[in-house]
């Protein structure tokens, strides 16, 4: 819902991203024109259970009174946990306080650790982990990881041995069988196949280029990095704690994903025209990759 930086532009809106896992949203930065991405994008404001800041520059969060306050109007009820750096309840508290008092649903602030990777959600089917960045302020990126999925059960293996139905399941998350009568272990591989591959999506933004970062989102099925200036802007890039284009496909590159997504571009990009570059100097080291763009959507 936003792929822009800083500095607004009548073409990108700050960062903000859903990501949608099997029906649960959780919104990926805050900046400013959130809601007006969210009613754009046909995402329903009251999925959203859990915000995940990865710093707290104005571009990334600044949003986020709006949409709590709005929430609030909505009736929303349960709950919303806004995860972020140390500091985010200390800002954000006071703000809620006054522009969104006596709501309907309890907001919880969950502080992580920007200086190491830390499992921040964790649920039967899913991880979210963060991924600290080399930014101006305490920074984080975020791997979204899958849990792995059952093994395929062979059925037709399964009703020759006259194994119950009611041992399915269990053979299915890898039990070996045992059969009562003889006693016989049929091992595990021979009554399944190997599950579905599990999915992992890497958001990177803001950071510098940073190798640190490759053994954490090791083999994502896509990732999202920052690309605000091209390399020729290397130097400039480096004194305000970002990347270039030709970073983010190199970092790509080393940590073997599927598919590298630019954004979070200078303003001085005015045009699709004037972002061709980036996405040129990229694929000359990571051919598989996109431009992000407002109401762009992936599936993983």
């Amino acid at each position: 819902m936003g792929c822009g930086s800083a500095k607004p532009t009548l073409r990108h809106s700050p960062s903000a991203q859903v990501v949608n896992f099997r029906g649960n949203q959780f919104l990926v930065d805050c900046g400013e024109g959130v809601q007006v991405g969210l009613c754009r994008s046909k995402v329903p404001f009251g999925k959203i259970g859990h915000i995940l800041l990865s710093h707290l520059h104005g571009d990334h969060c600044l949003g986020l009174v709006g949409l709590i306050s709005t929430l609030g109007l909505g009736q929303r009820t349960g709950e919303v946990v806004i995860h972020g750096p140390a500091d985010t309840e200390r800002i954000f508290r006071p703000l809620f306080d006054y522009f969104c008092p006596q709501l309907s649903m309890e907001v919880r602030f969950a502080p992580f650790d920007t200086t190491r990777s830390e499992v921040i959600y964790d649920e039967p089917t899913l991880t979210i982990r963060t991924v600290p960045l080399h930014h101006r302020v305490p920074c984080s990126g975020f791997l979204f990881e899958e849990k792995p999925r059952p093994r395929h059960l062979l059925v037709d293996r399964c009703r020759e041995l006259e194994i119950p139905v009611a041992y399915y399941k269990g053979i299915t998350l890898g039990l070996d069988w045992t059969d009562p009568e003889s006693g016989k272990v049929v091992p595990n591989e021979l009554l399944t196949s190997p599950g579905s591959p599990s999915k992992k999506y890497a958001y990177c933004s803001d950071t510098l280029y940073a190798e640190s970062i490759v053994p954490l989102i090791e083999g994502a099925d896509l990732l999202y990095h920052e690309a605000t200036y091209t390399h020729a802007d290397v130097v400039k890039a480096r004194q305000r704690g970002h990347s270039t284009a030709l970073q983010a496909a190199q970092i790509a590159k080393m940590a073997h994903v599927g598919q590298l997504v630019l954004g979070h571009y200078s303003a001085q990009f005015l045009s699709a025209e004037m972002e061709q570059p980036l996405l040129d100097e990229a694929r000359t080291v990571f051919p598989n990759t996109l431009l992000a763009n407002e109401r762009m959507v992936i599936d993983v």
